[in-house]
């Protein structure tokens, strides 16, 4: 299987951003409530709970959660 340039890249781009520490999803979504919460509040929940923020800003399915989830929480309180 020949890769093309822009996976190559997209590959190198990911290694690069990888940290110390980090989330996997699972992780990732045990936090996610809490995560939440600090936002409904209008707390800067990227500033208090960054990890979260980081796995979110690269992983697409968590992020779609996030968002749903966000906006589900933010009906019910109206």
């Amino acid at each position: 299987m020949k890769l093309s340039s822009e996976t190559i890249q997209k590959m190198i781009l990911s290694v690069k951003s990888t940290r110390d520490q980090e989330l996997d999803c699972g992780h990732c979504h045990e936090e996610l409530d809490r995560f939440i919460e600090l936002k409904l509040r209008g707390k800067n929940a990227a500033e208090a709970m960054p990890l979260v923020q980081e796995h979110l800003d690269r992983c697409p399915p968590c992020r779609e959660e996030y968002e749903v989830l966000l906006e589900a929480l933010k009906a019910l309180a109206q």
